[in-house]
């Protein structure tokens, strides 16, 4: 059964993030919480969210940030307990969809256990997880979405292993839908979060979030540090239909790495690292064109 949400009506319900936020200045997951709410129009998703800097912006108790109803969850349960709440939806008959939204050390970390086990279920949730590259709520420790080369509170010396490719294993699960989103890219964003609304089962969405307290940016360069990250290849903009057709939406234009990673404090001194980058960015790139010529996919773009 195909979800059919709400027409979009601004006045409908509280926005999605309200200004009790404590989020910091430059906060790519604040930008990504609006343009969720854009997206989904006048639908009232339930939010569940783990262990995570999410789980701090509604603020101190009585404020909530949160304009639609959220559970907090484990590290480990975000998405055994969306799993829950779809299914009662689901029984219930009610459209409006079931979202995580989760960090990177919820989703490539710890909460890839309960991640897999609704992937593989075929559950229908919709994982979107806003990756900083860190453990941003916890002082900035190295996750499994650490690039290599970056310095973390426990890498002081750059992080020696590759970052973890979340998007070859979701689409190893055959979900239905698993995507790329780029803060850079507001269209194909918004594109795709409609796109999965109207699927039903499992669909996953991974964006890349400037912290800029983590990464050592300034705030208002977030939104070009993605733009850098896509442009340099180091970021894959493209999109997976069941694990098995692919659609590049944007491509590298030739951008140096160094312009991406000489922005920002955690990269510096990696130039022990820097060929190692540019190697895999390489690698990475040619198997993702392999794919999409091999395995293109057909549906319309939007």
């Amino acid at each position: 059964m195909t979800t059919s949400l709400p027409e979009p009506d601004a006045e409908s319900r509280p926005r999605l993030l309200r200004p009790d936020s404590t989020n910091c200045p430059g906060c790519g997951m604040s930008l990504g919480l609006q343009w969720l709410d854009e997206a989904l129009g006048a639908a009232t998703p339930t939010l569940v969210v783990p262990a995570c800097c999410a789980a701090v912006t509604p603020g101190a108790f009585p404020a909530s940030a949160f304009g639609v109803p959220t559970v907090e969850t484990t590290f480990a349960s975000s998405a055994a307990v969306a799993t829950g709440i779809a299914r009662v939806r689901t029984l219930n008959e009610e459209a409006d969809p079931t979202i995580c939204w989760a960090g990177d050390g919820g989703t490539y970390d710890i909460g890839l256990a309960t991640l897999s086990a609704a992937a593989e279920r075929n559950e229908d949730v919709l994982y979107i997880c806003y990756d900083n590259e860190i453990y941003g709520n916890t002082g900035g420790q190295r996750s499994g979405a650490t690039q290599r080369g970056a310095k973390t509170t426990t890498t002081p010396r750059g992080k020696a292993e590759t970052k973890k490719d979340i998007m070859a294993i979701m689409a190893a699960h055959r979900v239905p839908y698993a995507a790329t989103l780029s803060l850079a890219h507001r269209e194909d964003f918004l594109r795709k979060m409609r796109l999965a609304f109207g699927m039903p089962g499992f669909r996953f969405l991974l964006m890349l979030s400037p912290c800029p307290a983590g990464w050592k940016s300034e705030p208002a360069e977030s939104v070009e540090l993605v733009r850098l990250a896509v442009a340099c290849g180091l970021f894959p903009v493209y999109e997976v239909f069941d694990g098995e057709r692919y659609r590049v939406n944007a491509r590298p234009d030739g951008t140096p790495l160094d312009d991406y990673l000489g922005r920002q404090g955690r990269f510096r001194a990696v130039a022990p690292a820097l060929d190692d980058l540019r190697a895999q960015v390489e690698r990475d790139w040619a198997r993702l064109d392999g794919l999409a010529r091999a395995f293109p996919a057909t549906e319309p773009a939007g």
